[in-house]
């Protein structure tokens, strides 16, 4: 693996505009979000954590960047997110940061729709969101899914985190993205919390599909739902590039959660280790 995915020379990203906004789940802060338009489509970014008094905090755009090697070991089909060191301005005041970006994965007359709305628009009867997608033939990419944000413990898998592409009479689920709100997420910078992160918790998570329960949601999957080779001495593969960006501790927690769920959901035949 290249460090093609990570931009460690300073860019100035002082133009963008960080006029969209979402609040997620559980978080004390706002991730602000841009856009540019070039010859290949939209270009996204995403800061991570952001409020007036403390500015950009946290490691939601290397949690992205750390979950999009993972599905790239794991061959799952997903939006590719790069790690920028860039300078960026907010409400008048400029930042040194990390942020996330990624393009558009749509082609040419693609269109696309968040699950809970599409699912709104064609359930049949009262079927559940898990019910609407078995019926369309889902069912393997929503174990994936599901056993996937078990191993990283993404908590925001909500109705607009998932993805339909609608290209003439065909619809089909689109590439997984957003999984920057996983891992040790909450502990920021905090030295002693990451120490103490149980990396077998299962926290409260804001899903669309199935509980709010990770744990509970495995039950819901299904046998060799994941194929791949994570257990390893050696991580770096992972954590390539990533010196400056991320503390050696959440590293450290980082490996740990992997490590031990990968072997729990082996240990359930929902994941064989290649």
């Amino acid at each position: 693996m290249s460090n093609r995915d990570v931009v460690k020379k300073l860019q100035d990203y002082t133009h963008l505009a960080w006029d969209e906004k979402a609040t997620t789940s559980g978080t004390g802060g706002t991730f602000l979000k841009s856009r540019t338009r070039s010859s290949r489509g939209n270009v996204y970014y995403k800061l991570s954590c952001y409020d007036r008094h403390r500015g950009i905090y946290g490691h939601e755009s290397v949690n992205e960047l750390i979950a999009s090697r993972l599905l790239d070991r794991l061959d799952i089909p997903h939006i590719p997110y790069k790690l920028v060191h860039a300078l960026v301005t907010v409400n008048g005041k400029t930042h040194e940061t990390w942020l996330s970006e990624s393009r558009d994965y749509r082609r040419l007359n693609e269109r696309r729709q968040a699950l809970d709305t599409y699912v709104d628009l064609n359930a049949q009867g009262d079927e559940s969101p898990l019910e609407f997608c078995e019926r369309r033939g889902w069912s393997n990419a929503i174990s994936t899914m599901m056993a996937f944000d078990y191993l990283i413990i993404n908590r925001d898998r909500h109705g607009a985190n998932v993805e339909v592409i609608l290209r003439d009479d065909a619809v089909e689920l689109a590439p997984l993205f957003d999984h920057g709100v996983s891992f040790a997420f909450s502990c920021y910078n905090d030295e002693e919390r990451i120490d103490s992160f149980d990396p077998m918790v299962d926290k409260n998570v804001n899903n669309y599909i199935g509980s709010r329960s990770l744990e509970e949601n495995l039950d819901l999957v299904s046998q060799g739902a994941l194929h791949g080779h994570l257990l390893s001495e050696d991580d770096t593969w992972l954590f390539r590039g990533l010196e400056e960006a991320i503390p050696a501790c959440l590293k450290e927690k980082i490996a740990e959660i992997v490590t031990m769920r990968w072997q729990r959901l082996i240990r359930l035949g929902i994941a064989e280790e290649l």
